[in-house]
């Protein structure tokens, strides 16, 4: 069923008719880009076979571009579970009641939030190591920079979601005796993750592609091995760019259709009880028995 929103109006038939002819439009000017760019490398010798040769053979992928993929995936996963943790723990902080918790959690996340990554990524790899007698692995370097960063913007995201969620959820939880922890944890959080889910997917993407800065500290991510190194040996930077730009373009993409699934999946489970028609009710401690509705 089709309706407006506050935000969007379906288009009538004359709409429809310009937009259409936009479309057409702007599809021929993309393409006529495209055929530009193509004759421009062309003309510069970009499409000549002797810079593309090296990626039908075997070593430029197990040498070069395979292991690059597997460090850049290996600290993305870190970095996502790390940032996600950070993300709730901090945002629960900044909406507590209590302001020695609250003030230092916000000073934290406004920090790093307001910090650029590539500085933070350099400064944990040539800084910390001043601090703590020691040496910091390029990796750990580009985890925790990713962490920090990432983490802060979804702990504002993820506070955005908990206030989003109406107040009567919490405060129905409340009426049955359940403590402000066991609320966050089974009644605010679950809804604003799911609300955030957008939110939260282009954040991942973002900190994916934000494993290419880990080039300052020659951490052998796929951009120092898959361009950097690649072109130093076979001189076809221009070549190695556009395939790691195609291998980027991918793993952004089949995050996104996992996040998709995890959407559609958690929608179904949300609407078996209804469906069902089965009651959600709770018990309160300590009471008669008596269940109240929610």
């Amino acid at each position: 069923m089709m309706s407006n929103t506050v935000l969007y109006d379906h288009p009538g038939p004359r709409a429809r008719i310009r937009n259409a002819v936009l479309t057409v439009v702007f599809g021929i000017a993309l393409l006529a880009l495209l055929w530009w760019v193509y004759r421009k490398f062309d003309e510069a010798g970009q499409w000549a076979g002797p810079l593309w040769k090296p990626f039908t053979e075997s070593n430029t992928w197990m040498n070069f571009i395979l292991p690059g993929l597997g460090q850049t995936l290996l600290a993305a996963a870190t970095g996502m579970v790390l940032s996600l943790a950070f993300g709730i723990i901090f945002a629960v902080g900044r909406l507590s009641e209590h302001r020695w918790i609250s003030v230092p959690a916000g000073v934290v996340v406004e920090f790093f939030r307001a910090v650029p990554l590539l500085l933070m990524i350099f400064f944990i790899f040539f800084g910390v190591p001043f601090l703590i007698q020691g040496p910091v692995p390029a990796f750990w370097a580009v985890v925790v920079g990713l962490t920090l960063y990432n983490g802060s913007v979804l702990a504002e995201a993820f506070r955005a979601g908990i206030r989003a969620v109406p107040r009567g959820q919490a405060e129905a939880a409340y009426a049955i005796g359940m403590r402000k922890s066991l609320v966050m944890q089974h009644i605010l959080v679950p809804q604003a993750a799911r609300s955030m889910l957008p939110v939260i997917v282009s954040q991942l993407v973002v900190l994916l592609k934000d494993t290419a800065l880990g080039y300052i500290v020659a951490f052998p991510e796929l951009l120092q091995r898959g361009v950097n190194d690649l072109s130093a040996n076979f001189g076809n930077v221009v070549a190695a760019a556009m395939v790691v730009a195609t291998i980027y373009v991918i793993l952004n993409s089949l995050l996104t259709m996992l996040a998709n699934w995890l959407d559609r999946r958690s929608q179904r489970r949300g609407k078996a009880p209804k469906e069902a028609g089965t009651p959600v009710s709770a018990v309160p401690p300590g009471g008669d028995g008596t269940a109240i509705a929610i």
